[in-house]
Formats: structure tokens, sequence, C-alpha cells
């Protein structure tokens, strides 16, 4: 249903903030041309991809123009700034904005590989919640910019807190049992995480998949965690490692494809004339 009264900008910023702070995004069109300079309409798509519109700029014809430009901003195939609404033969101009909330990084394991990940992380711009049984790892000292440490049952070690389609996940836990009952419940879950990466040797990714199996879960839903996890740099060191797996994540994330920029730019052969 439209919702075809009038915004004001205290409205359209409250309907962003409730969208962003619930896990979804919200895109806002505001005119500005006539017929009313300064109206503004809100779409809002929610963490489940269900869309809701608020407001009008006065016009159907220019509503369902608005909310066309919205759907493209929310994915990704309109950037934010000024563009044109065409209604009619007539070019009205108007102005998108796209909010969406931060991503999410869920570290399930506290060790000496979670630390520089949470900091390496919440610097590009993560909302990091860190997971472990443990006492003495799970500790906001240990982890000062995650957004939350949480001490909890490997049994079922998201009872407390939501992984949705914006969360991704990280399993760098001590030991294959943990592995199995964190990857059991996020692949059978009902909207999965964006990303679910392990970490481990090859032996312990391929005894866990093979109990996962046994277990019923499709090979197809195997294929989407990334195990071991991370891009291949040849990594040694704790530090070293994180980059590994964040840079994947970023790259997933992004829509990159790993290679060298250098590579991908070829800036001496394209640019750079060879002397006559």
């Amino acid at each position: 249903m439209i919702h075809d009264a009038p915004l004001d900008a205290a409205t359209a910023a409250r309907a962003v903030l409730e969208a962003v702070d619930a896990g979804g995004e919200a895109a806002v069109v505001a005119l500005l041309d006539e017929p009313t300079p300064g109206r503004r309409l809100v779409l809002v798509r929610d963490a489940s991809g269900a869309e809701r519109p608020r407001g009008t700029l006065g016009e159907g014809a220019l509503d369902e123009a608005a909310r066309d430009l919205a759907r493209a901003g929310l994915d990704g195939s309109a950037e934010g700034g000024r563009h044109t609404l065409t209604t009619g033969g007539r070019a009205v101009a108007a102005y998108l904005e796209v909010h969406r909330a931060a991503p999410e990084l869920f570290v399930v394991g506290a060790g000496h590989i979670a630390q520089p990940l949470v900091a390496m992380a919440a610097e590009v711009g993560f909302e990091v919640t860190v997971l472990d049984d443990r006492p003495a790892f799970a500790t906001d000292e240990r982890f000062p910019a995650a957004r939350a440490v949480l001490r909890v049952d490997f049994g079922d070690p998201f009872a407390h807190v939501t992984v949705g389609p914006r969360a991704h996940v990280v399993l760098v836990t001590r030991g294959h049992r943990y592995d199995y009952e964190c990857l059991l419940r996020l692949l059978r879950a009902r909207r999965p995480p964006a990303y679910i990466g392990m970490i481990g040797s090859r032996r312990r990714v391929r005894a866990t998949f093979e109990q996962l199996l046994r277990e019923g879960v499709p090979r197809p839903a195997l294929a989407r965690v990334r195990a071991p996890v991370g891009l291949h740099l040849g990594a040694r060191t704790p530090a070293e490692i994180a980059l590994s797996v964040l840079a994947e994540i970023v790259m997933l994330r992004r829509g990159g494809d790993g290679r060298p920029l250098a590579e991908v730019a070829d800036v001496l052969r394209r640019l750079v004339p060879e002397e006559p």
C-alpha cells in the first residue's frame, strides 16, 4: 500500500533511521523542481527484502518514477546524487540518497587471529561481535573495537544474536566440533548470512564437511562456505591471516576479483606509448 501523505524532513529522516536500526535500508528521493520542490518519497526495504514506500512527490507518475529510482539505488545500479525523473515527456530534477545499516561481522572464537581481525574489520566499517565460551578470552579488554563481546555456549552459539543477510561470519574456533555446531545452524537458517568463512587445515575442513553431509546438509549449501578462509597471500602471522580473511570479505562484498590492480589497469601497456 502506498502512503501518499506528504513527508516533512523530520518524518522522512525518522523513517530512514527506523529502517536502518532494524537492519534494513532506505532510499530517499527529493524533488528539486516543480511541482513541489523539497517533497520527499522514501522507499524502505526491511531485512527480509520486503519494500514499503512512504510519502509522495505530488503526482502518481512522479511517485512511480521515484520508486523506480529509489529501488535502483537500493539495488546498487544507481548512485546517490542528482538524477532526472522522466514522466510523460517531462524531465524533473530529483536527488537520491541511499542509507544502509553498517555491515555486521561475527567472529566466532576469541583467539590470537580474532584480535587483529576485529580491529581491522572495525576500522573499515563493520560492526563486530565476538563470540566465545571462555571467560578469559571473551572480554572487552581484548577486543576494544568490537560492538559486543559475548560469552556463549557453543552448543547453540547464536542463541542470543540475530545473524541475518547483512551479516558476515568467520569461524576461528579452537576445535572441529565447534565448527560443526556453528555451520549446522548457519546453513539451516531461514535467512543465511552473506558470508561464512572457516579457518582450518584441509583435513579439518574435510572432516567438518563430511560430518555435515552425513547430517543431510546439501552439497550446494556447503559450497557457500569459504574454507579454508581468506585469500592466498602467503600469510603466516595472525595479523597476516586476519588481513587475508578481511580482504576476501571486502572483495566479495564489493564485487572485486582479487587480481592485482597493476594487472587490471595495465598502465604501462595501455597508456604509456613506447618510444618510436
